[in-house]
């Protein structure tokens, strides 16, 4: 996929690359609405990096367009471009992407960046015992978890569990299994977690996570 407007330096944005991906495909914004199921309005408004799109839209965006869901967050493949050290993003979570699973509901802040090393996720916890959450997850990488409200307690498959209360954190290996669930008489806590890996491929392992795609018909 020929990427002009990204060629130029900088980072691009999901913006950006959408540009670029009608650009190169000779596509109108109509077109691209209709290939994709994504009102013309809102494609615009992505396009200038006016909007984001939540993670149902993106899993959307991505299945029409023939193009895997690690794209709209990974590294380009070009990997010669210098570092950029003054980039910076706000994470407000009206333009997070979000994600509900039944033990946890996901805000992916900054969703706009790309080549991003680390990933910063604002997660709702529910799940109240390992039996409730599942099998214990392994990602590539390392993350730190930060308690914001509420109590957790921490499972790995090597250690004790621990319980972390509000303004206590944890550092661990993110290969070792891990899940993280409510402590005991608490209904539901807020965590803000950073996730970061060498792997190209961590934004596509933290997504797997959250199971199968939906069939969309």
């Amino acid at each position: 996929m020929a990427r002009s407007d990204l060629d130029k330096g900088g980072q691009p944005t999901l913006g950006q690359l959408l540009r670029s991906l009608r650009a190169h495909n000779g596509w109108t914004l109509k077109e691209m609405s209709d290939r994709s199921g994504i009102p013309v309005s809102t494609l615009s408004k992505v396009e200038h990096d006016r909007l984001t799109l939540t993670y149902d839209k993106l899993q959307q965006l991505s299945q029409r367009l023939g193009m895997r869901m690690s794209e709209l967050f990974a590294e380009d493949e070009d990997s010669g471009q210098a570092p950029v050290t003054a980039r910076r993003s706000i994470g407000r979570l009206d333009k997070a992407i979000q994600v509900t699973t039944p033990n946890y509901d996901y805000h992916y802040l900054c969703p706009e960046l790309r080549r991003k090393r680390m990933i910063p996720v604002l997660t709702s916890i529910r799940a109240k015992t390992v039996e409730e959450f599942g099998d214990l997850v392994r990602h590539t990488g390392e993350e730190y978890i930060y308690v914001l409200e509420g109590r957790i307690a921490v499972h790995t498959e090597f250690y004790d569990p621990v319980v972390l209360d509000a303004g206590e954190s944890i550092y661990i290996d993110s290969q070792m299994g891990h899940a993280y669930v409510v402590a005991e008489g608490c209904e539901e806590a807020t965590v803000l977690g950073v996730c970061s890996s060498a792997d190209e491929g961590l934004m596509d392992s933290l997504l797997n996570l959250h199971g199968p795609e939906p069939d969309k018909g």
